[in-house]
């Protein structure tokens, strides 16, 4: 029994997976601020700024979490989370992980492209496969904490994934880019990836129904 309680905890540990237990309807209100950006379904209305719409509720916990510790950097993410509490984080969480999200489409041009990085990876530079923990139809996998990509706006994740991309190549400075990726996994994944790579499978990304 020992043995499996610590195995547990490590794999916890290593996924990055943080527990919440927030109250959608007590959420809907609180997160009044975010709907300017993310929409009021959680469906983003700028393609700058993330879909949150069916994403897993303890991933958006464990985001704003991470914003609220200096974990994430995002100027704008830092004056819209200081007032939340824990039980607040929580409730938002909730509810927007129980939002429908709504479809998105690719660009033709780069689909072919970008679904040859997601499903295979680039075997040549170390590149995984991004379903290996997104899943093919990039439902991610909550239990895990690896979150849910599909239909999520393609300027946003070809942003997330340079930053991690940066991150990686300055490993000395960790004010650069994004470091917040349990055990470095995307540092690890994106760090030899080019702009046009990026690019592809953030199109691909997009275009994943939900």
């Amino acid at each position: 029994m020992k043995k499996i309680v610590i195995a547990v905890a490590l794999a916890a540990g290593l996924t990055g997976m943080v527990h919440a237990a927030g109250d959608a309807d007590a959420g809907k209100a609180k997160a009044a601020t975010c709907v300017a950006c993310h929409g009021p379904d959680g469906n983003s209305i700028a393609p700058n700024f993330p879909n949150l719409a069916g994403q897993s509720e303890a991933f958006l916990y464990k985001q704003l979490k991470d914003f609220k510790a200096g974990k994430r950097k995002d100027a704008m993410m830092d004056a819209m989370i200081m007032p939340l509490d824990d039980q607040a984080m929580q409730d938002i969480s909730a509810f927007f992980a129980s939002q429908k999200l709504k479809p998105g489409q690719a660009d033709p041009a780069l689909v072919d492209a970008g679904k040859a990085i997601y499903k295979g990876g680039i075997a040549e530079i170390g590149v995984p496969a991004c379903m290996a923990c997104h899943g093919p139809a990039g439902n991610g996998n909550p239990g895990s904490g690896y979150p849910q990509l599909s239909s999520q706006k393609s300027m946003y994740t070809e942003k997330q994934l340079k930053d991690f991309r940066t991150a990686a190549q300055n490993p000395a400075d960790e004010t650069l880019g994004r470091t917040n990726d349990p055990s470095k996994m995307m540092r690890n994944a994106v760090k030899r990836m080019s702009d046009p790579e990026i690019k592809a499978v953030a199109q691909y990304i997009q275009g994943l129904q939900p």
